[in-house]
Formats: structure tokens, C-alpha cells, sequence
């Protein structure tokens, strides 16, 4: 790294992807590669279209319908692109293998669910030996799978809301359900994020709708019990030494905070920022929020979800490893009210990348024997 000391470091943006929060991450990226601080760093676009291509892409067109969140597309008619394993972030334009492509110094992954955020991706680039923003590879799994994260969770003697997993479709009892989390009830996928899949249930006819609606996107679902509160978010940004933003406060003009009201409806929530809570419930809320993240083996960023009950005791509900960048995102928002704008955000994020793959090259690979 000395000798490109006065150089910009490239960063590729990496986004798109073949979850089913692909149209969120082109929201986010947009929102990423406006505010990267541009004198210091060279962004490079990589797109991964819905069936996985890696494309290489030009600033000035990598979206269609840039502006429209319902109608927002990957531009895929660029060159494809592959990352040679053993040349530590060397890129080979696959359409013309002769062309100079510029040599990854960091990557920024702004893929939101499925094979982004849920250690996929963290463990190629692991083998790749290139630097990376955001959790490695096991906080990555065990954060998306909201199964083992509430199990760790629990452990760890962290509140968390009453649950049951289903593996089988056949096996989904209304009664049973109802007799361990009560009504109403939430489904969702266990792997899954921006509320895709996601049901609230108070009937037995929504249940049966529900549990094939959540299997659709995932072998294994979950039956949450209903947490009647105010939603509570938190942002938590650092590697070993973690800090924490103030909360902020989700105040949602619909059944629940579904995809359409976090990403597409402007009127489908509030955000209130930061929450107009009392010092003591705040300080709560942000100690939970640092003993989650270590717990759970987060590094880089996490967004940590709470419900507030009535009697102000906070509970967690998940946590993100790459929460949404998009404009109205409240990863950002809470750290500019907590003093970092956006663009020294993405700063921290890249020196705490490029400070853990540091610490990793300087492990023995020699055994001692």
C-alpha cells in the first residue's frame, strides 16, 4: 500500500445481485458512489445482474429509470467481467481480455440480501485476499439467518421476541402456532430481508396464504410472535471497538414496515430522527445494540432492529449487515445526526476494511509443526 500512498485507492461498488432486494441495492449503490469522496477515491461499478453475470460498468449509464424505485434497472448491456483469484483484485474484462482494467484496492458489497449479505459473497472475496467493507464471513450468516440470530441472541440473555421454525409446509399447524407466539403473528423467511415475504396473520386462512407466501423465498420460515410498540433502529459502525449512533424511530402509515413503505411509498413511513426518546431508554437501546453486534460477530456496520414495548423495555428483532443506502435510508441518516455525514461514513467504512484485512495478513499461515 506505500507505494500508491498519494494515489486514489479504487473502491468497486459491487451491487445488483440475485436476491430479491436486487432493485434496492441499484437504489443503494446510486446513493454510494454520489457520495464517495471522489478526491480521494476512484469508484468502479460492478453490477451482478439477476442471473449472476458481473458487469463492468460506466457511471453515466448503469441505471435505467434511475429516479423511479418502482421501474429501476441494471443496465446489462455492458461488458462481463471476473476477478482473477491469484492476482489479489486484478480485474479481466471478459468481452476483450486484452483491455487494461484498473486493480481493486477495496470492495464495497452493496448487496442487500441473499448472496450478498449472507457470507456468499464475504467468503469469495475472502479467497480473493481482497479488502472488504462490512461483516466477514460468519457474522454475515449468522446475522441473515434469522433463526440462528435469535437463538444466539437468546443465549446471550438479549430480549428477543417468542418464535417457531418451520422447515416443512405440511408440518404448519395455525393452533399450534397460535398457543406459542399468540395472535396476531408474523411469517417471514428465515433468509430473507427488506420485509419480502413477510405477513401479519390473524386468521387461519391468512396463515395457510402466509407460511406458502414466506416458503416461496426460502426453505425454512419463521412464526414471530406480535410485539405491540414503537420500531426502534440503531446504527452501529466499527470492528473490535464499535460504536453507535443515537436510535431513531419508525412511524409506519400501514399494517406493518413492508418493502413497499421502506422503499418505494414515501408516505408509507416516518422516520423520526433521532427518536424522541428519554436518556435512559436511549442508553439502553444502545447498549443492546454494541452487545448484539459482538455477539453475533459483526464487523464494519450493522443497522440493529428493536421493537419498544409499552413499558419502554426494548426487544431485539434483527440485525443487518448491509442495511439500505438508499436516500431515505435510516443506516445514513442516523449517523448524520450523530455527527458523520455520508461521505465521511463511507470513509470510515473503507479505513475499517482496509484496517481488518491488514490485521489478517499479519496472521502465521506456517505451521509451527
Amino acid at each position: 500500500m506505500a507505494k500508491r500512498e498519494n494515489k486514489k485507492l479504487n473502491i468497486a461498488i459491487l451491487f445488483g445481485g440475485r436476491s430479491t432486494e436486487h432493485e434496492v441495492s441499484l437504489q443503494s449503490a446510486k446513493n454510494v458512489y454520489e457520495a464517495i469522496d471522489k478526491e480521494k477515491y476512484n469508484p468502479i461499478l460492478i453490477g451482478i445482474d439477476k442471473t449472476g453475470r458481473w458487469l463492468l460498468q460506466d457511471s453515466a449509464k448503469y441505471l435505467l429509470n434511475a429516479e423511479d424505485p418502482k421501474l429501476i434497472k441494471l443496465n446489462s448491456s455492458t461488458d462481463n467481467l471476473a476477478i482473477i483469484p491469484q492476482e489479489k483484485g486484478a480485474l479481466i474484462n471478459l468481452a476483450d481480455t486484452d483491455a487494461t482494467a484498473p486493480k481493486i484496492d477495496v470492495i464495497f458489497p452493496v448487496l442487500h440480501g441473499t448472496y450478498g449479505e449472507d457470507g456468499t459473497i464475504q467468503g469469495l472475496l475472502k479467497l480473493l485476499n481482497i479488502p472488504f467493507v462490512g461483516a466477514s464471513v460468519l457474522g454475515s450468516a449468522v446475522s441473515m439467518d434469522k433463526d440462528v440470530t435469535k437463538r444466539l441472541l437468546r443465549n446471550a440473555g438479549i430480549p428477543i421476541a417468542k418464535f417457531v421454525v418451520l422447515h416443512d409446509p405440511l408440518k404448519a399447524s395455525f393452533e399450534e402456532a397460535k398457543r406459542i407466539v399468540g395472535l396476531p403473528m408474523f411469517i417471514k423467511p428465515v433468509n430473507a430481508g427488506s420485509s419480502v415475504g413477510v405477513s401479519k396473520v390473524k386468521t387461519e386462512k391468512e396463515f395457510n396464504a402466509a407460511v406458502a407466501e414466506a416458503f416461496k423465498y426460502d426453505r425454512k420460515i419463521l412464526i414471530e410472535e406480535y410485539i405491540k410498540g414503537s420500531e426502534i433502529e440503531c446504527s452501529v459502525l466499527g470492528n473490535e471497538d464499535p460504536v453507535v449512533s443515537l436510535p431513531g424511530k419508525v412511524i409506519v402509515n400501514a399494517e406493518f414496515y413492508s418493502y413497499e413503505a421502506k422503499y418505494i411509498d414515501e408516505n408509507g413511513a416516518v422516520l423520526e430522527i433521532p427518536a424522541k426518546l428519554d436518556k435512559k431508554t436511549t442508553q439502553k437501546i444502545q447498549e443492546m445494540a454494541i452487545k448484539a453486534y459482538k455477539v453475533l460477530e459483526c464487523e464494519g456496520m450493522a443497522r440493529v432492529d428493536f421493537f419498544l414495548k409499552e413499558n419502554n423495555k426494548p426487544v431485539i428483532n434483527e440485525i443487518n449487515t448491509i442495511p439500505g443506502f438508499t436516500k431515505i435510508s435510516m443506516y445514513p441518516k442516523l449517523w448524520e445526526v450523530s455527527g458523520i455525514s455520508y461521505s465521511d461514513l463511507i470513509d470510515r467504512l473503507i479505513q475499517l476494511a482496509l484496517e481488518r484485512h491488514k490485521q489478517a495478513q499479519e496472521l502465521s499461515t506456517t505451521s509451527p509443526f
